[in-house]
């Protein structure tokens, strides 16, 4: 071994596009390699990040490097494709590279995080002068005494002294205490007790405490794995005796599998022509080890699913694994349960609905190939699969797909791009295809394959739009709830069918206005409206969560003359029950959805039969599989048409469409009712006529007219600060700098965003547009260095490379 010292170069997940050089103590040597996990000091913090380089070069003279604090890999948790995959994320999207390699690593629940207050000198000199004319029972002097020996956590010494809290922030303010971060590795065998699962690994002749040798002979009499909460009503004290058998290494215990949702079992039916087509190009491309992109175009209800697993069943006969990867959190359960039921525990989940602790414990098994099909939301794409041969990007349209903070990828894109470096074949799915994915199959660059019809020869559903403009002329009033809704409501009930109901927006009032003064009573940390909730009986901010009740008065010119305007999904369930007393309602949007049980709660409810009406916002138009529901109707199916962003009406077409799928997947012809006050929009028009291609035509030629994508490159870059003037002043700077503008790049503001304020901070933009990518990424690096150069704060500049909104 060399007698020269270590450096390490370490990526460290902060706002700095950079590398930070640490010493390498020498009895870290032998575990310091590259893609290897170090705990660093930085700054007053400890942040853990990727070792990218180990090397014996000095740093430059008089510079003082910092030691490594502690390496936490015996081997590198990240792989020389994976950092390959990082650097690229890095470069393509303008990200830091520390921000992206945290993403691609989510073992953050095997660290144990916590904060110490500590004596800083100053604070070491005050307890030794006594702190002179203040008395010993003072909280400050009882604190700085309790510090004397050692650092404590602030828990501990607000049990020993009471009211500490404000002291404490005092006492740091006069800079008299510090504070230190720590962590250690987590015990996976402090988690409770309804979270382990407990297996016997062999016998042993020392002599143990009565609980646990009952313990280890019950669990060698009953093999197999068994939860430690449910072992307590059969063995005494089993929960504590397993975790001492643990430590012992005579039991193995490891944490529960996540729960999956229950969802019907369909067994494998025969592939018909189209489906046996796409199914033998894309296996095809699996056995022969060949990188291919496909895009398969399939309409709602055409068996895509039953694709996907016959495609995994071929790639784990080859030997490699399959990442699937689905847009929607609440999704996720649905669908591994089915491909749980299909491949038994080889499957794996990812997604950010689960602890830290649970992600990890999964990210550990497809790490060590237990798992060789892993389900997984966006960050998944990062999973760890082990000879990997097939990725399936399903509802490949789903804009949740792109991450809106830092780094800013796009999931679908980087598993186009993992699957070339890895030589798999990757499959984009949809009913509606994103305009940019069609158009690479049309251009040769993707596999077009397509599934024009529903499985088993089933009708696709009957849809009528209905103008709203016309309907309050013929009744003089305005409801949510058209007569041709009614009516179509009424006849299912009465069938005992199933209905859904869509109002892509929220609360029971979009806002309220004064009649007055005409002002809308706006949130105090963003540019926006606020939303009645009635149910809550609040005011609330969908943007940054500030709630408020309602005000008695006008804030702005004390009118008691407030009104409700504009209406969301928790009115559409008001105006049901009051329609419709006798019928069972749910309502589905991210006030009832708080978690994945509140998901699951639903579609079991929908499933059993349980309700007659589920009524919601888009989530409940993602892909599920409902057969008894026949009726399908759309309120407002406006909503979003007039937003400045050019993908406005792609995303109608395509929230139209997939709602529309969801009536008639059963032995029942379904029918779609759209309400709408704009019959005549293209998008709306085509949604309604389940026309695709035609859709399609139309909207490609205004991004081609308007050099928008596919055919031009675009950035969104956004400035942003406390004080307007400071927002300003970096937008400005940023205007300079592209002035004149480059040959062949488009430049559009500076302007005021959208939403001008947002969460306290105001918020100005810009738009770049060129045909050439390269051409795009050299500005914004230079934009990044000129930021760096006038010490810019650090969070000020956000750049959004293929923005998939321009909000």
């Amino acid at each position: 071994m060399s007698s020269h010292p270590l450096f390490a170069d370490v990526a460290l997940p902060t706002p700095l596009d950079r590398l930070f050089t640490y010493s390498i103590p020498a009895g870290f040597a032998a575990r310091a390699q590259r893609g290897s996990r170090a705990t660093v000091p930085f700054g007053t913090r400890r942040l853990t990040g990727v070792i990218l380089k180990v090397h014996s070069q000095s740093p430059e003279a008089g510079l003082a490097v910092k030691d490594v604090f502690r390496i936490l890999d015996e081997e590198p948790v990240l792989e020389e494709n994976m950092l390959s995959l990082a650097s690229w994320i890095s470069g393509y999207y303008c990200s830091p590279i520390g921000e992206v390699l945290r993403a691609m690593t989510p073992l953050t629940g095997e660290i144990r995080r916590s904060r110490y207050f500590a004596l800083t000198p100053a604070g070491r000199d005050a307890v030794r002068q006594l702190l002179l004319g203040t008395s010993d029972e003072e909280p400050s002097v009882r604190i700085l005494r309790l510090l004397e020996s050692r650092p404590l956590s602030g828990g501990y010494i607000e049990r020993k002294v009471p009211g500490a809290r404000p002291v404490l922030a005092t006492l740091v303010r006069k800079g008299l205490l510090e504070l230190e971060d720590a962590e250690a590795s987590r015990d996976p065998l402090r988690s409770p007790a309804t979270r382990l699962r407990a297996e016997f690994k062999e016998r042993t002749e020392l002599k143990l405490p009565k609980a646990e040798r009952e313990l280890l002979s019950y669990l060698e009499l009953h093999p197999g794995s068994h939860n430690l909460a449910v072992l307590e009503e059969s063995v005494k004290n089993a929960s504590t005796a397993a975790r001492a058998l643990a430590r012992r290494s005579l039991i193995t215990i490891r944490p529960e599998a996540p729960s999956l949702l229950a969802a019907p079992v369909s067994p494998p039916h025969e592939l018909n022509p189209r489906q046996r087509a796409a199914y033998d190009a894309v296996r095809e491309a699996i056995q022969a080890r060949r990188f291919e992109a496909f895009l398969l175009h399939g309409v709602t209800g055409s068996g895509k699913t039953e694709v996907y697993m016959r495609l995994i069943d071929a790639a784990l006969e080859t030997g490699l694994g399959t990442l699937l990867l689905v847009p929607e959190i609440g999704l996720t359960p649905a669908v591994a349960g089915q491909f749980f039921h299909r491949f038994g525990d080889r499957v794996a989940i990812l997604h950010s609905a689960f602890t830290d602790a649970e992600r990890a414990e999964q990210w550990r098994r497809i790490r060590r190939g237990d798992a060789p099909v892993v389900v997984a939301t966006r960050s998944g794409v990062f999973a760890p699969v082990a000879n990997l041969g097939l990725i399936l990007v399903d509802e490949e349209h789903d804009g949740s797909y792109k991450q809106e903070e830092t780094p800013r990828y796009h999931g679908r894109d980087v598993a186009v791009v993992r699957a070339r470096s890895e030589n798999a074949a990757v499959v984009l799915g949809s009913a509606t295809p994103s305009l940019e994915s069609r158009y690479n199959a049309e251009k040769g660059k993707y596999t077009y394959l397509e599934l024009p019809e529903r499985v088993e020869s089933r009708p696709m559903p009957a849809v009528d739009l209905v103008d709203m403009r016309q309907e309050f002329m013929d009744t003089k009033k305005s409801h949510l709830l058209s007569r041709a809704l009614q009516e179509g409501l009424r006849e299912r009930l009465a069938a005992g069918e199933q209905s859904m109901i869509l109002m892509n927006r929220r609360g029971f009032s979009s806002f309220v206005n004064c009649r007055a003064c005409g002002q809308s009573i706006l949130c105090a940390n963003c540019a926006v409206t606020l939303t009645w909730h009635r149910r809550d009986r609040r005011l609330l901010c969908h943007y940054c969560g500030y709630a408020e009740r309602v005000p008695e008065i006008c804030p702005n010119c004390s009118s008691e003359h407030l009104y409700f305007l504009g209406a969301g999904s928790e009115r559409l369930e008001d105006e049901l029950h009051t329609a419709f007393p006798e019928a069972r309602i749910g309502r589905m949007d991210r006030d009832t959805v708080t978690g994945r049980r509140d998901y699951e709660r639903f579609l079991h409810a929908m499933r059993s039969g349980e309700l007659d009406i589920l009524a919601g916002t888009q989530m409940i138009a993602k892909g599920h599989d409902l057969p008894n529901v026949t009726l399908v109707g759309v309120v407002n199916a406006d909503i979003g048409l007039g937003m400045p962003d050019f993908r406005a009406a792609e995303r109608i077409f395509q929230l139209l469409t997939q709602a529309a799928g969801r009536a008639g997947r059963g032995t029942v012809p379904g029918r779609v009712l759209i309400q709408t006050l704009n019959p005549e929009h293209y998008a709306i028009r085509f949604a309604a006529a389940q026309d695709y291609a035609g859709f399609y035509r139309k909207e490609i030629e205004f991004r081609s007219v308007m050099r928008y994508p596919p055919f031009a490159a675009l950035a969104n870059i956004l400035f942003r600060a406390p004080q307007q003037e400071d927002a300003l002043r970096l937008s400005t700077e940023a205007a300079r700098f592209f002035t004149p503008p480059p040959e062949g790049v488009k430049v559009l503001g500076p302007a005021e965003a959208p939403v001008p304020k947002l969460k306290q901070e105001f918020r100005y933009q810009m738009l770049l547009k060129t045909p050439h990518r390269s051409r795009l990424n050299e500005l914004l690096r230079g934009l990044r260095r000129l930021a760096e150069e006038r010490k810019w704060p650090a969070t000020s500049l956000v750049i959004d490379v293929d923005p998939h909104s321009l909000l």
